[in-house]
C-alpha cells in the first residue's frame, strides 16, 4: 500500500480538477503575457495580479495563493477570460479558489467575500432562489453611518416600486434542489 502523501494530489492539481468541467485552458498554459491584468479593474486593490496569482499556482505555492485577497477581489467582469490569448480563463479560476478557500476555510481574516458567500449559499439552498433582505443586514453597517442610509434610502425605492420583497419566495420542491446541489458540491459546513 502506497503512503497516503502520495495520493494527495499538488495544489496545482486540485485547482486544475476544480476546472475539469469548464471552458477553457489550464493554467499551466499561461505565458506571463499579463494580459489578465492588464484588463482587470480590480487589479489596484488585489495584493497579487491574477497573472500573478497563476504563476503563484502553477508554482505549487498554496498557502500564499490562499492567503491572497485576489480572487475575492475579483469583480467577475471576465475582461481576463475573453482577452487572454492562451485561452485560460482566470474568472474561473477565482471561482474556483473562492470555492476551494470555504471549502477548506482557508482564507484572511476581516474579508467580507467568504462570510457574504456563505450567507448568499445559505439562501439560496433555504430558498432555492437569492433574497437579498435575508443576507444583506449582516453587511449594512460596512459603510458606516452614511452607508447605512444610502442602503435604507435604496430599500425603500424598491419597496415602493414592488421591487423588495418582504418574505422570501420559494421554489417548489425547494428540498430536492438541496440534495440536487449536494450531489454537485460539498454542503458541510454551509447547510
Amino acid at each position: 500500500m502506497l503512503p497516503a502523501t502520495t495520493l494527495t494530489p499538488h495544489f496545482k492539481a486540485e485547482v486544475m480538477n476544480l476546472l475539469y468541467m469548464g471552458e477553457g485552458a489550464p493554467p499551466n498554459l499561461c505565458v506571463h503575457c499579463a494580459i489578465c491584468s492588464a484588463a482587470c479593474p480590480a487589479v489596484e486593490f488585489m495584493d497579487h495580479s491574477p497573472r500573478q496569482l497563476l504563476a503563484m499556482i502553477n508554482a505549487g505555492m498554496k498557502d500564499e495563493v490562499l492567503a491572497s485577497n485576489t480572487f475575492w477581489t475579483c469583480s467577475s467582469c471576465f475582461a481576463c477570460s475573453e482577452r487572454c490569448p492562451q485561452g485560460i480563463h482566470p474568472a474561473q479560476i477565482m471561482y474556483a479558489l473562492k470555492r476551494y478557500s470555504l471549502w477548506h476555510s482557508r482564507y484572511p481574516e476581516g474579508l467580507i467575500g467568504p462570510d457574504f458567500s456563505r450567507r448568499f449559499v445559505k439562501t439560496i439552498l433555504r430558498n432555492g432562489k437569492s433574497y437579498e433582505p435575508g443576507y444583506a443586514p449582516a453587511f449594512i453597517w460596512e459603510g458606516g453611518f452614511s452607508g447605512l442610509l444610502h442602503e435604507v434610502q435604496g430599500a425603500m425605492k424598491l419597496l415602493a416600486k414592488g421591487r423588495l420583497p418582504l418574505i422570501p419566495s420559494k421554489i417548489k420542491r425547494v428540498k430536492r434542489f438541496r440534495e440536487m446541489i449536494g450531489r454537485i458540491i460539498p454542503l458541510d459546513g454551509i447547510s
